[in-house]
Order: C-alpha cells, then sequence, then structure tokens
C-alpha cells in the first residue's frame, strides 16, 4: 500500500499565478524522498496539501489508502503523518519544552503520567533531556529544531514530512539532526536545499520545475 498518492496536483496563488501545474508523487513505505527546487517552487505547498491545510485547486489526494478531499477526511492523515515546519517559532507555543513535547499526546487522550513518560523517553532517546524544563522561547535555533522534532515524534507518525530541517543548525546540532533521521523508521518526505544533507538521508529525488515533478539525483 502506497502511504501517500497525489495525481496531477494544480494550485495556484492570488497575484502569485500557478505554482502547481500537475505535479504527482507517490510515497511507499520505507521511502525517503526528497523534493528540491527554487524558493517559491510550491514545495511547502505540495507538503501542505499532502495533509490536506491546503486544497489543490484541481488533483486527487490519497492517503494510508484512502482518496482524501473533504477537511474529516485529512484528521486521521494529520495524525498519521508530521509535519516539521521550516520555521520552528510556528511549531513551538507551550512555556517549557516538556509542555510543547506533551501537548500532542495529551490532545491524543493520553494521561498526564503517560505524556510525562513519552517525553522523557523521546529527550533520552534524542539526547535533549537537559532541556526538559527549558524556556522555550529562550532556546537557541538549533535547539528548537531538535524539539520541534521531538514534538512531532511524540505523536508517533508513520511518515514525517521535513521543511529545510537544517534551517538555523550549526553543523553540530546538524550532525545530531541525521544521525537521529538516519536511524527512524518512518518514511520521510524531506524539503532540502542541502545536497550533502539529501544525499545522507534520502533515497530518491524529485525536482519541482514549472509546477511539476521530474525525477532527479538525490545530492544534484
Amino acid at each position: 500500500m502506497n502511504l501517500f498518492h497525489l495525481e496531477n496536483i494544480h494550485h495556484a496563488w492570488p497575484r502569485r499565478g500557478p505554482v502547481l501545474s500537475g505535479a504527482s508523487l507517490t510515497l511507499a513505505a520505507g521511502d525517503r524522498l526528497a523534493i528540491t527546487g527554487h524558493n517559491g517552487a510550491g514545495k511547502s505547498t505540495l507538503l501542505k496539501i499532502m495533509l490536506g491545510l491546503i486544497t489543490p485547486d484541481q488533483g486527487s489526494v490519497e492517503a494510508f489508502g484512502q482518496k482524501r478531499q473533504a477537511e474529516a477526511d485529512f484528521h486521521d492523515v494529520r495524525r498519521r503523518a508530521g509535519l516539521v515546519f521550516q520555521d520552528a517559532d510556528d511549531q513551538l507555543f507551550c512555556p517549557t519544552v516538556a509542555d510543547d513535547i506533551a501537548f500532542g499526546p495529551l490532545n491524543l487522550g493520553k494521561s498526564r503520567d503517560e505524556a510525562a513518560a513519552i517525553v522523557d523517553q523521546l529527550l533520552t532517546r534524542l539526547d535533549l533531556m537537559y532541556l526538559r524544563n527549558a524556556i522555550t522561547h529562550r532556546l537557541s535555533g538549533g535547539e528548537k529544531r531538535l524539539v520541534t522534532l521531538a514534538c512531532v515524534l511524540a505523536m508517533e507518525p508513520e511518515v514525517l514530512l521535513l521543511d529545510e530541517p537544517t534551517n538555523a543548525l550549526d553543523e553540530e546540532n546538524e550532525a545530531r539532526l541525521t544521525d537521529i533521521l538516519r536511524t527512524l523508521p518512518q518514511s520521510i518526505v524531506l524539503i532540502s536545499h542541502d545536497a550533502g544533507f539529501r544525499a545522507k538521508i534520502a533515497n530518491r529525488c524529485l525536482h519541482l520545475k514549472e509546477g511539476q515533478l521530474v525525477d532527479a539525483p538525490v545530492s544534484a
């Protein structure tokens, strides 16, 4: 079963014109797919269409074996596919790191004790326990990026959608992120301008040009 299948996706923004003009992609279990393209090509728009955050003007979205069209169709998709935003500040809004990571599990119906156990398990696994009680808005850019990944992983998604995840990362934190992603079992869709990073994470690549996706080398 394909995890995602997007067929003939079209989308235009007011005053900007079309950004997607027949884009299609398939994500199978185990895939680690990189998507490249110039700034403004529509890469982030594509991720949001996969989650139903944007409705395409034309085309179809299938996720986890079902066609998704209405808003209600995507509730399950957003639980099973986690998006790490390009700007970490768009994703972190609780007072402390522990609160931010616990937010998702609590909203899934976990008890406070269960959510706290998930927080501690993830922070230990990601070697971030020293940030557990840190004030979120005081973190460095690199620390925020790693915490946003922890927030998404706390939801136990089957697919990770990563939008420029190396933004604001120094070499040390980028190396940590790379090590973490390479050990995760989830399928991944990765948007990144960093060819070296893509080569370490992805096993195939699509290039978004003139609104369509075409096969491309991972490290090009």
